[in-house]
Formats: C-alpha cells, structure tokens, sequence
C-alpha cells in the first residue's frame, strides 16, 4: 500500500439487504448473510493501489447487516469546483480527464466497474490530482444484488443502464443476477461530469428523476449530443467558446451507442492528449516479498538526492502506509463505529418507533414512513489522527528507521526505550495491543522482511521475541522458507479439472472455521477450494485426508488475498511437521507418532501416563486429530496464530511438547476421572490457556532428549543418502538448532 502522506482516512456506512430466515440453501444449509458475501469480495480491493485511486483499507460488520468500510479520504472533490459556478479551463478539463481516465483504465484491468461515477466521488488531493473514491462498491455488493439501494446517481447513469433497469432476482436460492455493466458505462458518466465542469454547473437539476432518465434515453434520437445538452441548458455560448480538442472528448465519451464509445485505453492514448500525456509517468506497482522480478526493478531517485533527506514537519507517521497507520489507529482507540455515531450519521431508533399506527387484521399496517436507513448514505467521516499522535508523540524519528545491524538490540531505539523494555516482558496478548510496541516491532518487522532471504537469521531471532500480528503472514512464509517466483509455480497447477477428491473437498469446506466471517464468505470457500485443490494435484503421491482444510485455514486466512502464498506455506509447512502423514497408507506414521507421544507422556509425568495406561485412555482416542491438524481442528484461529507462532520456530518434535502441555493443563482433572469422563471431557475440550501452553511447551522441548523424539519418518531423507547407520538418521533428525526456542 502507499504511504498516508498527506492525505487522510474516511469512514462511510451502507446496509446489506437482509435475507429471509427461513429459507435454505440448495446444499440443506442457512443462507450465508449479504454481508459476510460483501466483506469476502471486499478484500481483493485492498490490493488494487494505483495513485488515482482511494486505497481501500477495511471493512467491518455490524448490527443488522450493516457494513462500515475504511478507505482512504481526500476533503476536496470536484463538487467543490462546481459550487464555484465557474467553467473549469480547457487544460485543466483535459488533465482532469486523463487523471480519470487511469483510474478507470486500472479498474478495468482488473475487471471492475466504477458504476458510481459523479463529482462527488472524484476527490482531489492537496496538488490537485485525481483520486477516485468508491470505485469499488459496485463489485463488493455483486453489481448491486446484495444492496437495497441502486449503485449510481442518476444524472450520470449510462443510457444503456437506464434502459436495462435494475431487478434482482426474486428467488434468494437462485444465482440469476442482472447483466452488469460494462466499462463503458464509466465513460458516459465522465463525459456528463466534464460537460459540468466546461459549463459550471451540474444539469438536470430542474428535473425530476424519472424525467432526467426519460431525457438521456432520447438522446438517442439526436445526432449531437453535446449540442442539444447545451441548447437545453443555455450554454450553448459556452460550449462553442471551448477548444475543438475539449469537444472532441466530449463527443467521444457522450456517444449513445456503447458498441461505438472507445476504450480507456484507446482513449489515453488518443492525440488529444498529447500535451498532457507526456506530464504522467506509466504507473508500475511495486513488486511483492515473493516475486520473479526484482523488487528494485522501478526505483526512480531525485535528480537532487538531498531532496530525499528533506524534512520540514518531521511527521514520520505519514511515511507509513495506509494499512499499518489504521492498524495503529485501531490499536489507538479508533472505532469506526462511535466516529460515525458521534457523526450521527449512524442514530439509535427506538423500537417503538418502528411501530405501525393502525393495524388491520388481515396484517396491513398504515402510518408508518419508509424506513430510509437501507439506502445508501453517501457522507464519508474523516477519521482523527490525533489520539495516535499522542499516543506516538514520545517516539523519535530514529524508531521509523531502524539500523539492521545483527548486533543491534532487539527494539529500536526511542524516546520511551525503557517503557518499551517493560512492554516487552509483559504477556503477549497486552503487547500485542500496546500502541507503541506495536509501532516498533512494525517498522522493524517490515525492513527484515523486505531484506528477506539476505535478513532471514534476523527475522527468526526477533520471531523468538513475538511476531507483529499486521505482518504474521508475510513472516510465516519467511520461517517455512517460502521463496522464488510462487505465483508462477501456482498459475501453472490445473485446479479446474475434476479430480475424484473434489466431492470430498466440498463436503469439508462449508464445516471449516465456520464462525470466522472471512472463511465462511463464498469467496473464502472459492479460495480453500482453489488452494486445496491444487496442493492435491501438485502432490500426486499424497492423498487428500480430513483434517487438511483445517489445516489450510490459518495461511490462507492471513494470505487471504495472496493464494499463491497461502498454497506456498501449506506446501513448505506439510513436510516440515508432517512428513509422510498424508500417505494413502499412513497408518505405520501416525502410528509411530503416537508411540512416541506416549514416550513423551511417561517422560515428563509418569503419574498421568500410569494412570491413563490403566483407564485405557491411549493417544489413539484423542491425539490423531491434534496432530493431523497441528491443533487447528482444537482450537479457534486467534489460538493457533499464537501456537503457531513458537511452532514454526521448532522442528517436527516440537508438537509433542504442545500435546504434553495441554495434558498438563488438565492433569488434575484427568487423574480424577475415569475412562467414561476422560472421553466426555475431550469431546468438548475446555478452554486452554494458550500462553501458558506455549511456554510449557518451550520448557518441555528444552529438556527433551532427541532420542525420546526420535523417529524414523520425521524428515525427509536427503538425496545423497546411501546405505548408512541408524545413528546417521538421528543426526538429521533436528536441523534447526536447540537455541531456536
């Protein structure tokens, strides 16, 4: 994402339309809310950046299907220019739309349709650029199926969707949706907005909206369009005093047909924007942590290098992107939320309110106004900053940019240095919630990783210390040692070909983590079918056992936007920790396995393992699920990301010492019970103290012999391996070293 800089983040507000409770879908299951759809197909905005564009940032669900979204802010628009009720200059008509015109051209490189389109949407930044905001509405909402209210503001709307009209399919069963519109429906709505800015003043405004869509659609019956706008508005001066290439563009994009409209990027490249074309240097979006080419590829420098060193207000935060300056905010205090009720742009009502006046017994209510909170709100609040800046005003600008020195201490230098020290030895969930701390593990987080694999010993020291929540992902794949061009490698696996695990794969996706909003969206059951699906195929000696969507939960959840990653991990994480667990005939492993683990029982606390020996209570009962999953078939997500976290500092024997530790959390209460209890308290396993289990198991895997852990399947033999001595094996059984935790 791009810095904050100077401008600011807003919060608007709309509402899903609500389903019935009733109704079921075809697979026998409850209809998955409007707004759990909208916030799955949200996401993938968050990756769209380009400099014309509002980045979007977050979106959050409310009471009553309500959907609050972040996104980048600008207080200028270019309604701000036609309150001035003056005709904008040619030039500045003709940067305007070029600026415009990139944006929509990037929108429909990654298909997408602003549909929404007017001046109140195209903000303007403090140097005056172009940044479209809301562009992204149409397709999160699946071009308006999902809402209550129309997407798009009359006046702007393209002939051809006026005349396709809006429905929605009256079955919610159904998977009927309305054509959407096309790209060039964008164009249309942009030659109405510069025909404003050329005259000064917006049109139709002394009409109706069922007459102002009667008229566009008879535009159709005029040859020139832009001259019966005018007529009828009384410009026509105006219009004849323009430059032919201002008219041009105006024909251009008020052509009726779309068949006959130009393309964007026809358009950009057209000779009337020769004199402003060469004022815009092509946009390149940085390349990613994992990618073929080098992320330096486009770094461009200042003629004058000192203007990199300039710093005039000393507003360090403003460096930061987007995402981590909202990330601190939240942490801060901010809610999206209470900003907007204290905005009263979201207001209680009493229920009685809601209320009819008169009641007829056949259920027909009168007296009772049309509820408009369902229509959209077009307000957007600015977000205050304020309350970080305090809470940050004590940290130095050393903090932001850290020296990667390998002798360096674990936290960055400040102002509050010795209260960081003390952040840093309190337990992890305050940390992980301490503004400041959070700040300067970041910032530190952020720099290894974009030195990774040259900083890889550094990032795994600092992981030793805790993993900033905002960059567990990226610091995941930099443990399992995820590298190369994994995109590439993941374009290339066939996911659309039916394989005879596919029916399986169906069955389990819908039962996954199914109280997390983001996995249980349609999107994210696309991508655990896309993602699972091509680990199958890409392993064709493995097999696709129950258990291995749980286990693909947690990477795809924190690469949600990044499948590629998210497939790299579980790939790079499966022979790591469970090597050979997912043959077809696995019963010799995890046999094995749980020989071992009840090793590790009678190792660490022979009063449990005696006793559970003599109720008959084996691994065999409880423990496959444990290791099958590594845990996330027991424990919610928030649980496993902290697990997981020290897991992926051991080696494979380190989830032995986990499934020891929460025995120990609940030795009394096993020693106490018999068989018949035992299987009753598993079933339903009580809450575990998931730091403490960390440590436990830190502790335990400290004092553990490597021949109590010893197995003969735990890793992969290596491609140079002869006829050797048993020994040999036990000297590679634990590659990373035992100071790792």
């Amino acid at each position: 994402m791009f810095p904050l800089k100077d401008t600011v983040m807003g919060a608007s507000t709309f509402f899903a339309s609500a389903l019935p409770h009733d109704v079921c879908g075809s697979n026998g299951l409850p209809l998955t809310p409007n707004s759990i759809k909208i916030l799955g197909r949200f996401q993938i905005l968050k990756t769209i950046t380009h400099p014309r564009l509002c980045q979007y940032v977050d979106i959050t669900r409310g009471k009553h299907e309500r959907l609050v979204v972040a996104a980048e802010h600008c207080e200028r628009s270019l309604e701000d220019l036609l309150r001035e009720r003056k005709p904008v200059s040619s030039s500045r008509i003709l940067c305007i739309a070029y600026e415009v015109l990139q944006g929509l051209q990037y929108m429909n490189k990654h298909g997408m349709v602003h549909r929404a389109l007017s001046p109140c949407n195209i903000l303007l930044d403090r140097k005056g650029h172009i940044k479209l905001a809301k562009f992204g509405l149409y397709h999160m909402t699946a071009q308006g199926v999902d809402v209550d209210f129309p997407i798009g503001y009359p006046s702007y709307l393209a002939p051809e969707v006026i005349a396709q009209g809006i429905g929605k399919p009256s079955d919610h069963t159904q998977c009927e949706k309305p054509l959407p519109s096309g790209p060039k429906s964008d164009l249309w709505s942009l030659g109405i907005i510069l025909f404003e800015l050329c005259m000064g003043r917006k049109l139709f405004q002394s009409l109706e909206i069922a007459e102002r869509l009667k008229f566009i659609l008879m535009l159709g019956c005029v040859d020139d369009i832009v001259t019966v706008l005018a007529e009828e508005h009384g410009c026509l001066d105006i219009i004849k005093d323009l430059s032919e290439n201002i008219i041009v563009l105006l024909k251009k994009c008020l052509t009726f047909q779309p068949s006959k409209r130009q393309v964007f990027k026809e358009l950009l490249h057209d000779s009337l924007f020769s004199e402003v074309s060469s004022l815009y240097p092509p946009f390149h979006k940085p390349a990613g942590l994992f990618s073929s080419s080098p992320r330096c590829a486009n770094l461009t420098l200042p003629e004058d290098i000192s203007q990199l060193c300039k710093d005039e207000d000393n507003d360090y935060l403003a460096e930061r992107s987007i995402e981590e300056v909202y990330y601190l905010w939240c942490l801060a205090g901010g809610d999206l939320e209470k900003e907007l009720v204290n905005k009263e742009i979201i207001r209680s009502k009493p229920p009685v309110c809601t209320l009819p006046n008169f009641l007829l017994e056949d259920g027909e209510s009168f007296g009772q106004g049309r509820d408009r909170s369902s229509l959209l709100d077009d307000t957007t609040v600015t977000l205050s900053l304020c309350q970080l800046r305090n809470r940050l005003k004590d940290v130095g600008g050393e903090a932001f940019y850290p020296l990667l020195e390998d002798d360096q201490p674990a936290l960055p230098h400040s102002n509050s240095s010795n209260e960081l020290s003390a952040a840093a030895t309190l337990p992890l969930i305050i940390r992980e919630r301490d503004t400041e701390y959070q700040l300067n593990r970041i910032v530190l987080f952020d720099r290894l990783l974009k030195a990774y694999p040259y900083k890889k010993n550094q990032i795994w020291k600092e992981a030793r210390i805790d993993i900033p929540p905002l960059l567990r992902g990226m610091t995941w794949a930099a443990l399992l040692g995820v590298e190369g061009a994994i995109e590439a490698k993941y374009d290339a696996i066939d996911k659309d070909t039916p394989i005879p695990t596919d029916r399986q794969i169906e069955v389990d996706i819908p039962r996954c983590h199914q109280y997390d909003e983001l996995l249980s969206s349609p999107e994210g059951h696309a991508k655990f079918r896309r993602v699972l699906k091509a680990w199958v195929v890409s392993h064709p000696n493995l097999v696709y056992w129950q258990g291995l969507d749980s286990l693909c939960a947690p990477f795809l959840y924190l690469n949600f936007n990044n499948e590629a990653l998210a497939y790299a991990c579980m790939s790079a994480f499966i022979p790591k920790y469970l090597y050979n667990f997912f043959l077809k005939d696995n019963s010799h492993v995890i046999q094995e396995y749980l020989t071992v683990f009840s090793q590790m029982i009678a190792f660490h606390d022979p009063e449990l393992s005696n006793h559970l020996n003599e109720i008959g209570f084996i691994p065999d009962l409880y423990a496959i699920p444990w290791f099958l999953t590594m845990f996330t078939h027991v424990f919610p997500l928030h649980k496993i990301f902290h697990l997981w976290d020290t897991l992926l500092l051991g080696n494979s024997s380190f989830p032995f010492c986990i499934g020891v530790a929460i025995l120990q959390q609940l030795r009394d209460r096993l020693l106490a019970n018999g068989f018949n209890e035992c299987i009753l308290l598993f079933s339903d396993l009580p809450e575990i103290d998931i730091e403490r289990c960390v440590r436990e198991s830190i502790s335990l895997f400290r004092w553990s012999p490597k021949s109590a852990t010893y197995r003969q399947y735990a890793q992969p033999p290596r491609p140079d391996s002869g006829a050797r001595s048993p020994l040999s094996c036990l000297s590679d059984y634990q590659e990373a070293p035992r100071g790792d935790l």
